[in-house]
């Protein structure tokens, strides 16, 4: 449908459908006449820009995207060192960086003595990440690759702690830039510097998520010898300590953990100190089946026969697991006389063998075991004193157990 203006010309009215459509066709048609469309903004990309505002030292100018960038004045100044160009004016330009919302531009043609050594310091300048390839091994760390030109990168900041040197050959990580040369000489990076920065921001992620009690996933990530570092995500880590790994009594975290094993675990405590995040877990307690010493009373109760099998042998007798968690003394005084001494001072880690309950201390966590069928034979119990025999009776295994109880403490026992 048409009509006539004042003047007497045809115009042409639309739909809101058509006008719609031409609205799309001229926002590409504008998008087009600044860039490519369906391109991104990328280091390298030519257009034709607006120039929106100019200040002292810098001007905004506008590009393909719905951001804004920004280009030194300088570059907008003639031979005389005068402002050549005013707002509204356009020009053509070449995007020099993209760092997320923050893009830079320069005069297409503009001569830069050298712009990947600027967009090097520009990063140094604002600890801003810059990609880099590892090139080989080299003496106190490695070559790195970043934008063309050859860093060095320490030894101990490439990671928390480098292991196998050439399996970094060939990687691509970030790296932040901690000593710049404008010649291109020096040129210093660090990728634990951005590894700490990352991990202090995860450590706060997880302290305002987490609180003591919560079970989380974590991947089991180093040993020591009093337990086990589990990494819970984003370089966050927390310690559970050997006794937290099971309910039995081990020597070394790696005969129930392995390296890169996925486990449940729960926090015990988290608390700073020192400008560090200590964060406290526990495995055996992340578990549904809770402390075995619970079913103790109704499982082992005195004069009870089980197969135990030794978890560690000492001077003054065996310790022996007779159930999941569960750890008990057979004392050296308790075979020593009998007919078989010679089988039970040969025994070592792993055997098996039948052993009796004779004493439950259930708060102490202590079990004190003995040989079955030497229950009624009371004549281990009778001991040599100066002046003549004396025979303990009934109580030796209660009178003893405190001394033993003792020596179980103090060989690592006590949960």
């Amino acid at each position: 449908m048409s009509k006539k203006d004042v003047f007497g010309d045809e115009i042409t009215t639309t739909t809101n459908n058509t006008k719609s459509q031409d609205f799309a066709s001229l926002f590409e048609d504008s998008v087009g006449s600044v860039g490519a469309p369906g391109k991104k903004l990328s280091t390298g990309l030519a257009y034709t820009a607006e120039i929106l505002s100019i200040s002292k030292e810098e001007a905004f100018v506008s590009t393909p995207s719905h951001q804004d960038a920004m280009i030194m004045r300088n570059d907008l100044l003639d031979e005389n060192k005068e402002l050549k160009y005013k707002v509204g004016d356009r020009i053509d330009v070449v995007v020099t960086s993209v760092r997320g919302p923050e893009i830079r531009v320069t005069r297409a043609g503009q001569k830069k003595s050298n712009p990947d050594m600027d967009s090097l310091e520009d990063a140094h300048d604002m600890e801003l990440p810059v990609e880099g390839r590892v090139l080989e091994v080299c003496n106190g760390g490695f070559r790195v690759e970043i934008m063309k030109k050859t860093a060095f990168c320490p030894l101990s900041q490439m990671d928390y702690k480098v292991i196998d040197q050439p399996s970094y050959i060939g990687q691509k990580f970030d790296f932040l830039i901690t000593q710049f040369d404008p010649r291109g000489r020096n040129l210093v990076v660090s990728r634990r510097k951005l590894l700490d920065l990352q991990k202090a921001e995860n450590e706060g992620t997880f302290l305002s998520n987490t609180k003591p009690g919560d079970i989380v996933n974590g991947t089991v990530k180093r040993f020591e010898k009093f337990g086990a570092f589990i990494e819970l995500g984003g370089g966050v880590e927390g310690l559970c300590h050997i006794s937290e790994i099971g309910w039995s009594r081990i020597q070394d975290p790696s005969e129930v953990l392995s390296l890169g094993q996925t486990v449940q675990v729960k926090v015990l405590k988290v608390e700073e100190a020192d400008g560090r995040v200590k964060i406290s877990l526990s495995v055996k307690q992340a578990g549904g089946d809770g402390d075995p010493w619970n079913m103790v009373p109704e499982k082992f109760k005195v004069g009870s026969v089980h197969t135990g099998i030794v978890e560690k042998k000492e001077a003054y007798g065996l310790f022996v697991s007779i159930g999941p968690g569960i750890t008990g003394l057979l004392p050296r005084a308790k075979w020593r006389d009998s007919t078989e001494a010679a089988s039970y001072e040969n025994k070592k880690k792993g055997d098996t063998f039948p052993v009796s309950v004779d004493e439950v201390l259930f708060e102490l966590k202590r079990i004190s075991l003995g040989i079955p069928g030497l229950a009624d034979d009371n004549t281990w119990r009778e001991h040599s004193a100066a002046g003549g025999t004396q025979k303990a009776g009934s109580g030796f295994a209660t009178n003893n157990f405190g001394n033993l109880s003792a020596l179980m403490t103090k060989n690592g026992n006590k949960k």
